[in-house]
């Protein structure tokens, strides 16, 4: 599987990351970073301290607080981490003061835009010199490690150019996620083309079963990159993801709506009732119940959703969205979360290090441990049988879509992603329609386009 991947995403897959998706909360506060000299041998940073802000998600903290414990003890520094399912509103406020994390573990895709924002204001640092570093305590560079087509991307690489700004992190296949043994206790086909899905929207119908439903319509940034690779293929997926004028009238994009258009329909109908950070486990619990067929989500889902109720035969299940037509491509989206450094932060040097060191086989097992998925070779050995089930959607044909929408400088009320996503709501809830939808998305791609950087 491993060599599988590493092959579709060097093979010239346009790369990105998407979405991050959950939220939750616990946090320790962070303090004051010292200044940091030239990185040197193991334990040559004793006396200097990090401050390091991550993320928490449904991988939960331990794995973090253990990859701390294990840097000091392998550096003599001292790191001050700070974890909050709300980061955002627990580091803006300091850093609008002028006090700043040295490490942040922040995806891009998230509803507040803080690394989006940083990007736009040139305020991240550049990160491309810690590809040429040697891993902590290893013999070999980080940028060896790394699986090929994780950096170089419109994620990575925000400005178009060679330098990367936004280090790859944890990473997960995001498909259709289902109840297998319900499939096989109804002796179901799970659908490879979407006239197949049309046609068990028929038959779970009949069994009060709806065909679709999502957590937030957030979580159709994945889903909506990968309909985008299949209905144009790559070239027209990167164009997109650059606004070309006139990308979202074209056939294929109307076909990417009509598919989109029709699927709201079978949508569960309390679905845009639930979906917001309060309620997205109620619409994930549809599918533990059987009474929808199929969401878009990752691999964390499992974690997340480990101790709610079920039927008595659930099983997951996951696959690539169907093909659009018989033999057609199925895509898988990537998504991959990231982490950076505010030009801003006092210690840069030694956050580099710590950079390197997440990269570590150390550090990777740690996350392993938690289904944390650093983008390196051989990682999947490392997980559940179940887990391997998911990431194996490759080897089974599908195609890895990876990328995101292009920086721009801000431009004021207009959000690409609140657009082609959250737009869904509203047609499932019947306020809005397709042409709604297309021209809402068309005026944020042109009003996008004339500002990117």
């Amino acid at each position: 599987m491993k060599k599988a991947l590493s092959i579709i995403l060097a093979a010239g897959m346009l790369l990105t990351a998407l979405a991050g998706c959950g939220s939750t909360s616990s946090s320790t506060p962070a303090s004051t970073a010292g200044s940091a000299s030239a990185p040197a041998a193991e334990g040559d940073y004793a006396g200097q301290t990090l401050k390091v802000a991550a993320i928490e998600t449904a991988y939960g903290t331990q794995m973090w607080e253990d990859v701390v414990a294990a840097f000091e003890a392998k550096t003599g520094a001292t790191v001050e981490l700070t974890m909050d399912k709300n980061l955002e509103d627990v580091i803006d406020p300091s850093m609008k003061a002028g006090d700043f994390p040295d490490v942040v573990h922040l995806a891009v895709g998230r509803e507040k835009a803080m690394p989006e924002t940083l990007i736009k204001e040139n305020a991240l640092e550049d990160l491309t010199d810690v590809l040429s570093m040697n891993v902590l305590g290893e013999d070999v560079t980080v940028g060896e490690k790394i699986i090929g087509g994780f950096t170089g991307n419109t994620t990575t690489n925000p400005y178009g150019d060679d330098r990367v700004f936004l280090m790859p992190m944890f990473y997960s296949p995001c498909g259709l996620f289902y109840d297998a043994g319900l499939f096989e206790t109804k002796g179901w086909e799970v659908p490879e083309t979407w006239d197949d899905m049309w046609a068990l929207a028929e038959t779970a119908a009949a069994e009060d079963i709806s065909l679709f439903a999502y957590p937030t319509a957030g979580y159709l940034d994945a889903f909506t990159y990968a309909m985008m690779a299949e209905a144009g293929g790559q070239d027209m997926f990167n164009r997109a993801l650059n606004y070309e004028e006139g990308i979202w009238e074209t056939p294929e994009m109307t076909q990417m709506f009509d598919v989109l258009t029709k699927l709201a329909s079978y949508t569960e109908p309390s679905v845009p009732s639930n979906a917001n950070g309060d309620n997205f486990t109620k619409n994930q619990q549809l599918i533990l119940d059987d009474k929808a067929l199929f969401m878009p989500n990752g691999t964390w889902v499992v974690g997340e959703m480990a101790d709610a109720p079920r039927a008595e035969t659930f099983k997951w299940g996951f696959m690539a969205l169907p093909a659009l037509e018989e033999g057609g491509d199925r895509y898988s989206y990537t998504f991959f979360e990231q982490c950076w450094v505010p030009a801003g932060a006092e210690n840069k040097e030694l956050a580099k290090v710590f950079i390197s060191y997440l990269y570590s086989d150390e550090a990777a097992d740690i996350f392993a441990a938690s289904s944390a998925v650093q983008p390196i070779a051989g990682m999947t050995d490392a997980l559940s049988e179940e887990n391997q089930l998911f990431y194996a959607v490759y080897d089974d044909g599908a195609k890895a879509a990876i990328g995101t929408f292009a920086a721009t400088d801000p431009v004021e009320g207009v959000n690409i992603k609140d657009a082609m996503c959250f737009t869904m709501d509203s047609v499932v809830s019947g306020t809005k329609t397709q042409a709604d939808w297309v021209a809402a998305v068309t005026a944020a791609s042109d009003a996008l386009r004339a500002a990117l950087k």
